[in-house]
């Protein structure tokens, strides 16, 4: 659903900001007298003296008592929308369900978060890695792991990937029953304060 919002959200804005600017050019540009054609009485722009909003369209509601409450909720629920929708963004390709395969023809839903977590903990739980952070994306039948890793400074990088890829990763994979579990891990590492010796 949120591929549909976004395509005809863009759409829409696309359209309003082609049109908006094709007439602001057409009128700048003063290209229906150069090319010698007329546009409707309705156009806005009709020279290149002419404004986007002029003062007759700035002050002809002003003294009414609705048009003020009515601007506000406008842009209230135009505001409310907008960060909806980039919030929806932000979570954009997290797995909310992975598909299980429960081997007798039949499927079952994993929630996505429990899965996450379950990894997070097997990964904290490596030597040498002080935090982890998983987050599942890709489709419900073919998820893929994106996996940080924060290490101590005793770590092995090396090491604590083949852990987590022959154990964690793998275990996640065979408990899901799917064929392969992809992922990509970034490794930082834990910053301490330095100590002072005396």
């Amino acid at each position: 659903m949120l591929k549909t919002v976004n395509r005809v959200m863009l759409g829409l804005l696309g359209l309003g900001l082609f049109a908006l600017g094709g007439g602001v050019l057409l009128g700048g540009l003063d290209l229906q007298r150069h090319w010698d054609f007329d546009v409707p009485g309705w156009w806005p722009f009709r020279g290149p003296a002419d404004v986007v909003l002029g003062i007759e369209g700035r002050t002809r509601w002003r003294e009414e008592g609705w048009w003020w409450p009515t601007v506000i909720a406008v842009l209230a629920v135009l505001l409310v929308l907008l960060l909806w929708w980039l919030v929806a963004l932000l979570r954009k390709g997290r797995l909310d369900q992975v598909l299980v395969d429960s081997e007798d023809g039949a499927t079952a839903q994993l929630n996505g978060r429990a899965l996450e977590d379950v990894i997070e903990d097997e990964a904290q739980a490596l030597d040498g890695v002080s935090r982890a952070h998983v987050r599942l994306t890709g489709r419900r039948t073919a998820p893929v792991a994106r996996v940080r890793l924060w290490l101590e400074p005793h770590a092995e990088p090396e090491q604590t990937l083949a852990r987590l890829s022959r154990e964690t990763l793998a275990r996640a994979r065979d408990s899901t029953g799917l064929d392969r579990l992809p992922s990509k891990v970034g490794l930082r590492e834990v910053r301490h304060k330095a100590h002072r010796v005396d």
